[in-house]
């Protein structure tokens, strides 16, 4: 980064500091070198994962249980990765400027709280001091700055990789049979709704006497894409579900079908255009390729680097 600078010195011993029964049962997950983790850290950052997964396996407590699990996994493999990172930081010999610090602290309260009164208001209710809060930011330049120096680098992915890339995976190049589709949907309003299909009814009637489909599914459909003209765009057989997708592939281009009955809905289709099933050729594909192989590259750069100092460091876990 041009306007930051890690200036060497002297590197410190490193020392592994003793804990007692005490210090455990008030909550220590981890010990990374002298770097406390405590078990609500790793819960503080898994709550945005665990609200998200709530809602997706409401109904399913086991999947729940398990993914909720796995998020307080990868949260304590973030977190046991950041102290390592600062330890490096420590003992490697860096030093960051207090100047570049300040002026960063400055910056993020301005950008996130406006001023300095309104920041002060928000850490009183969070329980968090001003010198918690810029060691906070301070952590996320260093460690951000680090990833940056070890991991993040430019990496040339040469012609012969991406070639060989595409015809060891030709599944993920395929495409499926395809329609552009709009659709019309009109939502059922009880199990026993006949007016819905009949309605459904009427307004095919309109659009075979010459009513534009797209204006009747912004007048009619309840669908999603309502205000779009009900167009769907290009899709492929797995987007809908069976008892559409029988009949939307079976129509010809241009062709509008029959009402749908469904036990949710009632569907009018207009499939616009048709594409058989096909390969992606490699010069529509040469730039995705390259950022998955960027990307794999440098997620082994970061595990070898993690590696390496995982080796060096002393970390102990405590359940």
């Amino acid at each position: 980064m041009k306007f930051f600078r890690f200036i060497p010195v002297l590197a410190v011993a490193l020392c592994v500091p003793a804990y007692s029964r005490a210090e455990v049962a008030d909550g220590i997950r981890a010990v990374v070198a002298d770097r406390v983790i405590t078990f609500a850290e790793v819960e503080e950052l898994t709550q945005p994962a665990e609200a998200e997964l709530r809602r997706e396996y409401a109904g399913q407590p086991d999947v729940l249980q398990q993914k909720y699990a796995e998020a307080v996994d990868d949260s304590l493999k973030l977190l046991v990765e950041r102290a390592l990172i600062l330890h490096s930081y420590e003992v490697d010999g860096y030093h960051m400027p207090d100047s570049y610090i300040d002026q960063t602290v400055q910056d993020r309260i301005r950008e996130r709280f406006g001023d300095r009164v309104t920041l002060m208001k928000t850490l009183q209710q969070e329980g968090m001091t001003f010198e918690q809060f810029r060691t906070q930011i301070r952590d996320q330049i260093i460690e951000s700055a680090m990833r940056s120096q070890n991991v993040q680098r430019e990496l040339v992915v040469s012609p012969y990789k991406i070639e060989t890339y595409y015809k060891t995976h030709p599944d993920e190049f395929k495409i499926d049979d395809q329609v552009k589709l709009r659709m019309i949907v009109l939502n059922r309003t009880s199990d026993n709704d006949t007016n819905t299909l009949e309605l459904a009814r009427e307004i095919l009637s309109k659009i075979k006497e010459g009513a534009a489909f797209t204006d009747m599914a912004t007048v009619y459909s309840q669908g999603s894409q309502q205000h779009q003209g009900g167009d769907w765009g290009w899709v492929e057989r797995p987007v809908l579900r069976k008892e559409l997708s029988d009949v939307a592939f079976s129509l010809t281009p241009g062709q509008v079908s029959d009402p749908v009955d469904a036990p949710d809905a009632v569907y009018i289709m207009l499939v616009e255009d048709k594409k058989p099933a096909h390969t992606k050729e490699l010069d529509d594909v040469r730039k995705d390729i390259e950022k998955t192989l960027q990307a794999q590259e440098q997620a082994e750069l970061q595990k070898n680097w993690i590696d390496g100092l995982t080796k060096k460091t002393f970390i102990r876990y405590f359940d």
